[in-house]
């Protein structure tokens, strides 16, 4: 993009010398001309800027490295984005931990949110979603070496972890392990820590966020995938209730799966990993908007 700008800059600037050598109001023209180039090529048509919340903490879905975002998440929002008419250089990427992304949504912090989050009716209750743009589901990380744990029906009476405000934890207790023992944590990294610590038995949220703290170099070897899916979740696109963009979002989710562009940035983010996208829940179709 760099390269694209400076070819530009300089093509203005020929004209410009052009310009001072002739008469007329020919060489206007063309210096309006390279000046309406660049300023698209910059902001993507769209005034201003557009907040945008992701994980910091999920590799392989979001994840920041310095000034750096990384993961599928945040390519599909920057190609969300930019189909709205937003250039990467107007996108301000803002952390939206678990328990935080509808009062993000709410309190007017963000425009959107692309965080692994789970369109529900409760959360619809407060927030509006776009979406879903990919169809996870809940499985278990646990000790490379322990072959106890196949099922969310084994955890009852060990130590499981989970991120504070994720729907994870919660659907176990309710639905499959009663006695199961709930450490809540701040993020996926710490969850992972206690595993290999010893302290917890297993983690649990959605099979690709587990897949991508699985691939990271420092836990290879030491933990593995269940691979025994045992939810649906559609990930959708956090809106603001009086949000009018919903319409245009499941647009270019659709232009994104049709021309490709959904596949490649998957295979990109997670491939590495092994993970393999259920086949028969995606590339999902976007919900009608409400």
């Amino acid at each position: 993009m760099r390269r694209g700008r400076l070819v530009l800059a300089l093509a203005a600037a020929a004209t410009l010398t052009l310009a001072g050598c002739s008469s007329g109001d020919g060489g206007d023209t063309d210096t309006d001309a390279g000046a309406t180039s660049e300023e698209t090529e910059a902001t993507g048509g769209a005034e201003g800027t557009i907040k945008i919340g992701i994980k910091f903490d999920q590799p392989g879905m979001g994840f920041q490295d310095g000034s750096e975002y990384t993961g599928f998440d945040v390519d599909v929002a920057k190609f969300v984005a930019g189909e709205l008419g937003y250039g990467e250089d107007q996108i301000e990427w803002v952390q939206a931990p678990s328990a935080q992304r509808e009062t993000l949504l709410q309190n007017g912090q963000v425009d959107m949110i692309f965080a692994t989050y789970s369109i529900t009716d409760k959360r619809k209750e407060v927030v509006s979603f776009a979406g879903p743009y990919f169809v996870a589901g809940q499985d278990l990380l646990v000790a490379a070496d322990d072959d106890s744990i196949s099922g969310p029906e084994d955890l009852e009476g060990k130590n499981l972890c989970s991120v504070t405000g994720s729907t994870s934890a919660q659907r176990i207790k309710d639905e499959y392990a009663a006695g199961t023992n709930l450490l809540e944590q701040p993020g996926y990294a710490e969850c992972v820590t206690a595993l290999t610590a010893g302290t917890v038995d297993a983690v649990t949220t959605d099979d690709i966020i587990l897949a991508g703290l699985a691939a990271v170099p420092a836990n290879e070897g030491k933990v593995k995938v269940v691979g025994n899916p045992f939810s649906e979740e559609n990930y959708g696109v956090g809106l603001p209730k009086e949000s009018d963009q919903c319409e245009a979002i499941n647009e270019a989710i659709t232009k994104m799966v049709d021309d490709g562009t959904w596949q490649e940035l998957l295979d990109k983010n997670v491939g590495a990993s092994g993970y393999k996208a259920n086949e028969d829940l995606n590339p999902p179709t976007p919900a009608a908007c409400a």
